[in-house]
């Protein structure tokens, strides 16, 4: 209590602790922003004395780039008022056309006039999730999905609701349950999201039957599929399997990439839509970019154009598939007993199930310490379940360095196992409450 007399001293001037001044102005949906778990590992898994088994980083090496080079040479001289000037919303006409022929190798039948060209598929998942999803909403998933899809979910504040997988993709009927289910308790379930192709994280593809069957569900219970497809023409064995797109044109919203097949760097992608939903994205598209990169569609038209794309994928096809049997060689030497992984067929991953005991997430730091990377299986779940996964990626290193990798990485499973037996706790006893999630099929 203050003394009748006493100086009164003014109040101190508040001083803010905060990091960040800002962070009672953001908007709600950044709430949904995190760091995903793959870009997190880029600062140590490109260390040259690290094997990083964890990004997935196509290998361009093999692309011809001095030819390129005069080609790019030859644009900016004779096209280069058109190609470095602002473009279309929609993408440029002449792109749009060659993304038509593209999509004829899965036995897509299209009309440019219905393709958006984006920044990246990426980036057409965004758009594609900004016109359906409002906050609340519910978007179905593989279990486990694309990390970066998630992250775009999130983002717009949707609740993702994952979907049982096994050896042969998306599990139709628990696909109809969750629907059925959520729709009776009164939630908006806006679309299924899947990569059919050597799906990023498991390498798992649907089968022509499953695809048929998914297609069903969807037509019963009035459901959108969103299909991501990257990988798709990296088929390793066999030829390209049909896209769900090529099965249902008014049910399926399909998105493409440059990425795989050709580079990433110039980040363009695409979306295919039924006619009403194509005018939405592409007023969406101009509010966020105006137009998708314009010299960067250049670019790729005339490669398309000018060089044997299709010649350059069986290139890339040999390439990975030394890559993958790698992988396969490395695991089989020198993974402890009690772990399996996936066998994919094309794509650039194989998912792999921990013995019991084993947290993917808890022994990264110590992976790293021995110089090896990989990517936890948790950063695949909405729900933080996968802490017994982990992907590994087979697209960039060399052969040589994935089998390194390999026997880096059997070495530290060894150590752990060893440190849990030292410390008396029965392996067999020991349950995770994700033992059952992860693709069951293909496994070693």
């Amino acid at each position: 209590m203050r003394q009748s007399g006493a100086v009164s001293l003014p109040e101190p001037a508040r001083r803010d602790t905060r990091l960040d001044p800002y962070v009672f102005d953001y908007a709600e949906r950044t709430h949904g922003l995190t760091v995903s778990a793959v870009r997190a590992l880029f600062s140590v898994a490109n260390r040259p004395e690290v094997v990083s088994l964890a990004g997935g980083m196509p290998n361009i090496a093999d692309l011809p780039r001095d030819e390129l080079s005069e080609v790019v040479a030859r644009l900016v001289r004779d096209k280069g008022i058109q190609a470095m000037q602002y473009g279309s919303g929609q993408g440029e006409p002449f792109m749009r056309e060659w993304i038509v022929q593209v999509m004829a190798e899965e036995n897509i039948q299209a009309h440019a006039d219905d393709i958006v060209v984006s920044c990246g598929s990426q980036q057409a998942l965004d758009l594609v999730t900004r016109v359906f999803c409002d906050p609340g909403d519910v978007v179905l998933a593989e279990a486990p999905s694309y990390v970066g899809a998630l992250g775009t979910f999130r983002a717009y504040q949707c609740d993702i609701v994952h979907v049982a997988m096994d050896e042969q993709g998306i599990d139709p009927v628990a696909l109809a349950q969750s629907v059925v289910s959520l729709r009776a308790a009164g939630r908006r379930v806006k679309f299924l999201y899947t990569i059919p192709n050597f799906q990023n994280p498991t390498g798992v593809t649907q089968s022509v039957e499953r695809r048929r069957q998914l297609i069903e569900v969807a037509r019963e219970h009035d459901l959108l599929i969103v299909e991501d497809n990257p990988y798709g023409l990296l088929t390793l064995e066999g030829s390209p399997l049909p896209a769900l797109r090529s099965l249902d044109a008014d049910r399926v919203i399909y998105l493409g990439s440059f990425s795989k097949t050709f580079a990433p760097g110039f980040r363009i992608g695409w979306v295919l839509a039924p006619h009403a939903v194509r005018e939405k994205l592409v007023l969406t598209q101009e509010a966020a970019t105006l137009a998708p990169p314009v010299f960067s569609q250049f670019v790729i038209s005339a490669y398309l154009e000018h060089f044997d794309w299709r010649g350059q994928i069986e290139v890339f096809r040999a390439m990975y598939r030394a890559r993958r049997d790698a992988m396969f060689t490395g695991l089989v030497e020198n993974m402890p007993e009690g772990t399996t992984w996936t066998h994919p067929r094309g794509g650039f991953f194989v998912w792999v199930t921990l013995p019991e005991g084993l947290d993917s997430q808890a022994m990264l730091p110590r992976a790293v310490s021995a110089r090896v990377a990989y990517t936890p299986g948790t950063a695949f779940y909405a729900d933080g379940l996968g802490s017994r996964n982990m992907r590994l990626s087979f697209c960039f290193p060399t052969p040589e360095r994935i089998i390194e990798g390999t026997r880096r990485l059997g070495a530290v499973l060894a150590g752990e196992l060893d440190m849990l037996r030292t410390f008396g706790l029965n392996l067999d006893s020991t349950r995770h409450l994700d033992l059952s999630t992860g693709p069951a099929p293909d496994i070693s």
